[in-house]
């Protein structure tokens, strides 16, 4: 259902340095692999599982045949001046001014029986997003459920940023190790609070590979809620352009 330790998937120990715990996930995708027997896969990853897919193709390069990165987080080096940084949603500010060195989603767990409308008070978005599939709270209520658990991925999230937004081994610094055949898309959504450019920082490190960077219209984070469509048919031709 998600990465280890997130969603509904179990929720082991993770180490607290970065680097283990960046491996522990790494190490979880290629047991799912071996496990489904596919010896070959089109490997995407968004957010947080953009930086952890990256991670894996630079490991396991031969078992990916393209790497689809969808608004990856972790990737650009923390900039020294603060004019430079691009601010994230205030929501996200305020979340992070409130929790301090608290895990991310401590509040929700706080909560208890009023995390659900917590959800869709900060968040209303996500019930807007999936509007044609839930006319009800379905959506925040699953959201609150999935989150309100021990907090294994979160903890091991914890470890590998330095600040919310940027991670302690920043993925630009290591993305010239994927071997030079692997092909990357790097799909953002225009209004995103990532930093759109690391796709065109990616292709300046890797000139003699397929580096293809886009934006969506309309989108934000969430590319594949905003517009559903419009990325459903941008993956489609890449799966169709491999196979």
């Amino acid at each position: 259902d998600a990465w280890v330790g997130f969603g509904r998937s179990s929720r082991p120990t993770f180490p607290r340095d970065p680097e283990g715990a960046e491996d522990e996930f790494v190490t979880s995708i290629e047991t799912w692999r071996e496990t489904m027997g596919i010896p070959t896969m089109i490997l995407l990853g968004h957010s947080l599982g953009g930086f952890l897919a990256t991670s894996y193709s630079i490991k396991y390069p031969e078992r990916v045949k393209h790497l689809i990165l969808v608004d990856p987080w972790g990737f650009p080096l923390r900039p020294t001046d603060p004019s430079e940084i691009r601010a994230p949603p205030t929501w996200v500010k305020a979340v992070a001014s409130v929790l301090g060195r608290s895990n991310p989603l401590a509040v929700l767990r706080v909560a208890g029986p009023w995390g659900p409308g917590l959800v869709q008070r900060f968040r209303p978005d996500f019930k807007r997003k999936f509007a044609d599939f839930f006319e009800d709270d379905t959506i925040s209520e699953y959201i609150y459920h999935c989150n309100a658990q021990n907090p294994s991925g979160e903890t091991a999230f914890k470890a590998m940023m330095e600040s919310f937004g940027w991670a302690r081994r920043p993925m630009l610094e290591r993305i010239h190790l994927i071997r030079k055949d692997v092909p990357i898309t790097m799909i953002y959504g225009a209004n995103t609070w990532i930093d759109t450019s690391t796709g065109k920082k990616v292709k300046m490190q890797r000139p003699d590979s397929y580096v293809r960077d886009m934006e969506i219209e309309g989108a934000s984070h969430h590319v594949y809620a905003d517009q559903p469509h419009i990325f459903n048919a941008v993956v489609e031709e890449i799966c169709n352009s491999v196979d």
